[in-house]
C-alpha cells in the first residue's frame, strides 16, 4: 500500500466526516492516536471536546443551541487498563464494558451497527490501542451499511500486530461531501506519524476544512510506561 500524506488528504477532501489515526512514532517510542469530528448542521457544528478522567467526552459548546443529542454527545476516548478505545459513537461504552467482560473488541463491536441516521446510515469507526510488557499493537473496525442499504451491515477488522515505527492508518466515515454522505471504503489509509505530538497535532487542525472542521484530540503514549500526554482543539471558543 502506498503511504499518503495525512495533510494533503484532509486538504483534498472537504468532508471525510469523523475520523480516527493509529500509528506508532518515527522513533518508535510512542503509539500514536488522533481523533476528529466535523460538521455541516449547526447542531452537529454546536460541539467541542472536554476532558473526562483519563478519556474524552463531547459537549454542547452552547446548551441553549442543542437540538438532539443522541448521536453526537458521547465518550470518543476510554482507557481500560492497558488499552485505549477511540470511536465516533457511544459504542466506546459498548467496547469499554464487553471487553471488561473478557469478550474481544470484534465481538463487542457485533452487538452494534452503523448509525441509525437515514440516509447516510454513518458508519460506525473504532479503533483499540493495547500496551502490555513494552509491546504494543492496535486494531482498527468500520460497521456501515450494504452500499447505502440498511437491511445489512458489513463488519470490517482491521489488525496491526506489529506496528512499523513512522507509520499510522487512518479510518474516516465518509468518502467525501455529497448527499447521502457515501460512506468509507477500502481498508484504512498508510499514512506517516511524527516523533513531535504538537507538530502533528498542528498539522492535523490546519489541513482540516475550515468550515467544516469542530474538534481535534491527539494523544502520544509512552508503550513503555504508559504514560501519555495529550493535546485538544476546539473550533468553538
Amino acid at each position: 500500500m502506498e503511504m499518503i500524506s495525512i495533510e494533503k488528504e484532509l486538504k483534498e477532501n472537504a468532508y471525510p466526516g469523523r475520523g480516527i489515526i493509529i500509528g506508532k512514532t518515527p522513533d518508535g517510542t510512542k503509539a500514536v492516536t488522533a481523533y476528529f469530528i466535523m460538521g455541516r448542521s449547526e447542531n452537529s457544528r454546536n460541539r467541542i471536546f472536554v476532558e473526562d478522567g483519563q478519556g474524552i467526552r463531547t459537549e454542547a459548546f452552547d446548551p441553549s443551541r442543542l437540538t438532539d443529542p443522541s448521536l453526537i454527545i458521547y465518550a470518543p476516548v476510554r482507557v481500560l487498563g492497558n488499552k485505549t478505545i477511540v470511536t465516533n459513537g457511544d459504542q466506546t461504552d459498548t467496547i469499554y464494558e464487553l471487553m471488561d467482560k473478557q469478550q474481544t473488541f470484534e465481538q463487542s463491536l457485533r452487538t452494534r451497527e452503523f448509525e441509525p441516521d437515514a440516509p447516510n446510515y454513518t458508519p460506525r469507526i473504532s479503533g483499540i490501542l493495547h500496551m502490555e510488557h513494552g509491546e504494543y499493537n492496535y486494531a482498527m473496525s468500520i460497521l456501515k451499511s450494504n452500499n447505502g442499504n440498511p437491511e445489512a451491515c458489513n463488519r470490517y477488522t482491521f489488525s496491526y500486530m506489529n506496528p512499523v515505527a513512522g507509520e499510522g492508518h487512518f479510518i474516516h466515515t465518509y468518502q467525501c461531501d455529497g448527499n447521502p454522505l457515501p460512506s468509507f471504503e477500502g481498508e484504512p489509509k498508510l499514512i506517516a506519524v511524527k516523533d513531535s505530538m504538537r507538530e502533528f497535532a498542528e498539522d492535523l487542525w490546519s489541513s482540516l476544512n475550515e468550515d467544516n472542521k469542530v474538534s481535534l484530540f491527539v494523544r502520544y503514549i509512552d508503550i513503555a510506561t504508559g504514560k501519555y500526554e495529550s493535546l485538544i482543539y476546539n473550533k468553538n471558543k
